[in-house]
């Protein structure tokens, strides 16, 4: 019982530490039209999972781009900044014409994941990707996560 609290107490620290948040990593952003492509383990979405045919995760990894509001791709990416940082948990750290990035810690064991978003001028939509930094599952987190900001992104005035 001891031991259990605590490892428990341990796991805590080590997380409020800042031992399990990683590091961003490379590649992130748009490269010819691209996000980067989903993670190879169960811990990501991307509405761009598609263009990686072969990808052993594109099946579970693929969700749907986000849709325009109105029309214009300025209004609703600035909508969508506006959902982020009001989303518990989130920063956003990288805003630009047409691309966003924020990063969604955990409350608890601080897990960092990635999160980008990218008005795609071909498909007239916002793709987006989501994913873990560190382990092999997310148990849907990221999903979750991605769905809760779709309700507020298009629930926002």
């Amino acid at each position: 019982m001891y031991s259990l609290l605590g490892l428990t107490a341990a796991l805590l620290l080590a997380g409020q530490a800042g031992l399990f948040a990683g590091q961003p990593p490379s590649g992130l952003g748009v490269h010819d039209g691209r996000l980067r492509p989903p993670s190879d383990t169960p811990n990501s979405v991307s509405s761009q999972a598609d263009l990686y045919p072969e990808h052993p995760q594109r099946a579970y990894a693929r969700i749907d781009p986000l849709p325009l509001r109105q029309g214009d791709a300025a209004a609703s990416l600035a909508a969508l900044a506006t959902v982020l940082r009001a989303t518990p948990g989130t920063t956003l750290v990288e805003q630009g014409p047409d691309y966003l990035r924020a990063q969604a810690q955990t409350r608890w064991l601080k897990f960092v994941d990635d999160l980008e978003f990218w008005f795609n001028p071909a498909t007239n939509m916002i793709e987006l990707r989501s994913a873990s930094r560190l382990g092999r599952k997310d148990f849907g987190v990221n999903r979750q996560r991605i769905e809760a900001i779709r309700d507020a992104y298009l629930a926002h005035p």
